[in-house]
């Protein structure tokens, strides 16, 4: 069995009105390359008959492989377990829900072969979304490219083709809480967008809801920037500083005789203010600490229940 040259990486979380269609329309799009090619499927703890449909399309296609957690682990821990069992020379992220649609590979794989290691796909439109989806992503997207040391384009999302080389540096960086469009964007090598129309969801119901979404962007702010941490010590020194101001403000309005600062309402709004600025320090500071806990136990990334082998097959003469 040749090497393949493409893979394809899809997570998979209760996608069983999209699987055949998936497949369907990546086989058409991959071998209308001519080139050899593998689906790799990341099972992420599904419930509702995937996982068995992942299996039976596996033994229609031996190009599909499915690799089958022992429980759900997360979007970004699937996409990185993909990349770990992905053997192409040219590795492509793509979602299961057809927002990003497989027609759309060939383009990414057309700037690959004029030299770029890193081809990520950017939104020119966005189907089947409300506003409320499309502000906040938006907000997201600037939000992260001004407060991050890294360079994240805006508007682009997992959908990107990533080069052998910058897959097996990645493969390398074993953080838990991931946000893998910073990380390679981070890693550098010679990068590149291609403008695609980012279709409605084909079947189901969306697996980031609001809750996920606020996570997925704590993981991305926490992972590639200090700015909540400065910005802890800068509300720091401004409480500090309006106190030093203010405790001669009030010694002269009291011996003035004013009433408004007798009694004890000026010192409990006082204690509260810095109260809460402290309870919310010690949160930031929480946040990176749980992260480095995580880290430091050890445990892995992921549990596979089954999967195919990693290593590349043989060459045949």
């Amino acid at each position: 069995m040749t090497s393949p040259t493409f893979s394809i990486v899809c997570p998979i979380f209760n996608e069983i009105g999209n699987m055949p269609e998936l497949y369907r329309r990546v086989k058409e799009t991959m071998d209308g390359l001519g080139e050899p090619w593998e689906l790799v499927l990341v099972d992420d703890g599904s419930t509702d008959g995937s996982t068995d449909m992942m299996r039976e399309l596996a033994r229609q296609d031996p190009r599909l492989r499915p690799v089958i957690f022992a429980r759900n682990f997360g979007h970004q821990i699937a996409v990185t377990a993909g990349l770990d069992y992905a053997r192409g020379q040219a590795v492509v992220i793509m979602d299961s829900d057809l927002q990003d649609p497989p027609e759309a590979v060939p383009d990414l794989i057309a700037k690959w072969r004029e030299g770029f290691e890193v081809v990520y796909a950017i939104r020119s439109e966005r189907e089947g979304e409300t506003w409320f989806k499309l502000f906040t992503a938006k907000l997201f997207y600037r939000l992260i490219y001004r407060i991050t040391d890294v360079n994240i384009p805006m508007d682009t999302g997992d959908f990107r083709l990533l080069d052998r080389k910058v897959v097996n540096v990645m493969n390398q960086m074993r953080e838990r809480h991931r946000f893998l469009r910073g990380m390679s964007v981070w890693v550098g090598f010679k990068q590149t967008g291609v403008e695609y129309r980012r279709a409605a969801r084909f079947s189901g119901e969306t697996k980031y809801p609001l809750k996920k979404m606020v996570k997925f962007a704590s993981d991305a702010i926490t992972s590639f920037s200090y700015l909540p941490l400065q910005l802890a010590t800068y509300v720091g020194f401004v409480a500090a500083g309006l106190s030093i101001l203010a405790i001669p403000v009030v010694i002269v309005l009291r011996i003035a005789g004013d009433e408004a600062f007798l009694g004890q309402a000026t010192t409990l709004i006082a204690v509260l203010f810095l109260g809460g600025v402290q309870l919310i320090s010690l949160g930031i500071l929480g946040e990176y600490i749980g992260r480095l806990y995580d880290q430091a136990k050890g445990r892995p990334m992921y549990i596979v229940r089954e999967a195919p082998s990693k290593e590349a097959p043989a060459e045949q003469d």
